[in-house]
């Protein structure tokens, strides 16, 4: 980086940051009661206690399950070398039973060095399993079996899970199977026999709040004071990016990132196109940088869609929305006039239409796939009748309405305060 200009390093720097996850997910893992700590003592205690576990993490995409248990896996794995083997699954790949233990047969072989034989059989492979766990056990070797995708492994039988946690009945063995599923009820999907094996230990990953998010901005892209780069750059740079995370507006950005997706993954993201937007010739970030990546991360369908539709077309749409704050048990097209109507005697707008008209829009908005109906029941019944319900959010339907610049149902909308 010698013949690279400050602005230029600090750039490679914070890309390369984004880019770890070790270092990203190192903020979450300073707390004793944080899932790192807790899953680096489930498997830790396996390790050094001789006993048997099983654990779940669950929690949406994007919040770091997978990248938490890697950062676990390689700690341990500098802590305590030769004693402990990992064994891979992902449950869109494996999630046949036969399939399953062949890979772990194979993975088990490569790891030890062993002949694995393509030809051996479903009873070959388990029994080859059995004699692992046992060895293992008896050398004070941890197995930890990582199932990606867990509540795919669900499916079916689950043969390859009673097996496993069967096999972790033993004295002798000494093994570690952690689920990982973005479903929250994916202990729920075991069967009876294969539930009563499992220990039931589960560590949910929640979405940071925005003050941890605002948190884990600052420990991204501060500049390390022991870097390569002048210290009076670094310095000027640090100054520069704690006002902005003070400033309000920053704070706005980072509500509209919350709102549409809170994970981590995500806020990477833009963190990511925000440092490619910084300005080369100042050297340092800006609102501005943070405020033109935010639309160049957001995926906005819905917003394009509204951009062609009617000024009819968005009526309907705020009076659905204006009946969905209302809590009416049933939204179908009668009660949707009814709603237009009370804007049209409200506001005495001049945008009335006949009601043939509006069915045609109505119509149009289902094509759109901007509302649909409640249920695929009623086939035969008249589109008037069926119950709907809106395919927008809150925030598209108004954002939507101020792209619309002569759009007369935008004042109405505001007025509304929905």
């Amino acid at each position: 980086m010698g013949c690279l200009n400050p602005a230029e390093q600090a750039k490679i720097i914070l890309r390369s940051r984004i880019s770890t996850p070790s270092f990203v997910f190192s903020f979450f893992s300073q707390s004793p009661d944080s899932n790192h700590s807790k899953l680096k003592y489930i498997i830790s205690s396996s390790v050094t206690e001789a006993c048997n576990n099983s654990v779940l993490l669950l929690g949406p995409r994007g919040c770091g399950k997978v990248a938490v248990l890697e950062i676990v896996l390689e700690e341990l794995l500098k802590e305590h070398p030769d004693m402990i083997s990992v064994i891979r699954l992902n449950g869109l790949l494996h999630c046949d039973n036969n399939c399953a233990l062949k890979e772990i047969a194979r993975q088990l072989c490569l790891e030890h060095h062993l002949m694995f034989s393509k030809m051996a059989s479903y009873d070959d492979n388990s029994q080859f399993l059995l004699s692992m766990l046992r060895e293992c056990g008896l050398a004070h070797k941890t197995i930890v079996f990582v199932l990606d995708e867990f509540d795919l492994f669900t499916q079916g039988k689950q043969r390859l899970l009673y097996s496993l946690l069967d096999a972790m009945q033993s004295i002798t063995s000494q093994a570690v199977v952690v689920g990982v599923s973005c479903r929250l009820d994916a202990d729920q999907l075991l069967e009876k026999r294969v539930r009563s094996r499992f220990s039931h230990r589960k560590l949910l990953f929640l979405p940071p709040s925005r003050e941890d998010l605002q948190r884990l901005v600052e420990h991204i892209l501060l500049l390390p004071t022991d870097s390569s780069l002048p210290n009076d750059y670094v310095a000027a740079f640090n100054a520069k990016l704690l006002n902005i995370l003070a400033d309000e507006k920053f704070k706005g950005i980072i509500d509209t990132l919350c709102y549409s997706d809170s994970s981590v993954g995500y806020l990477l993201r833009f963190l990511f196109s925000a440092i490619c937007h910084m300005d080369m010739n100042s050297g340092f970030l800006s609102v501005e940088n943070f405020k033109s990546a935010l639309p160049s991360i957001q995926r906005q369908p819905k917003l394009e869609a509204l951009k062609d539709c009617s000024v009819l077309e968005l009526y309907i749409l705020v009076c659905m929305k204006r009946l969905e704050v209302k809590e009416l048990e049933l939204c179908n097209f009668n009660s949707i006039m009814k709603e237009y109507k009370s804007i049209h005697d409200t506001f005495q707008t001049s945008d009335y239409y006949a009601r043939n008209v509006c069915l045609r829009a109505f119509e149009h908005l289902l094509e759109r796939a901007l509302i649909s109906f409640e249920d695929n029941k009623g086939h035969g019944q008249s589109t008037e009748f069926r119950p709907v319900k809106l395919l927008i959010s809150w925030h598209e339907l108004h954002q939507g309405l101020k792209s619309h610049r002569s759009c007369p149902v935008r004042s109405i909308f505001q007025k509304s305060k929905i």
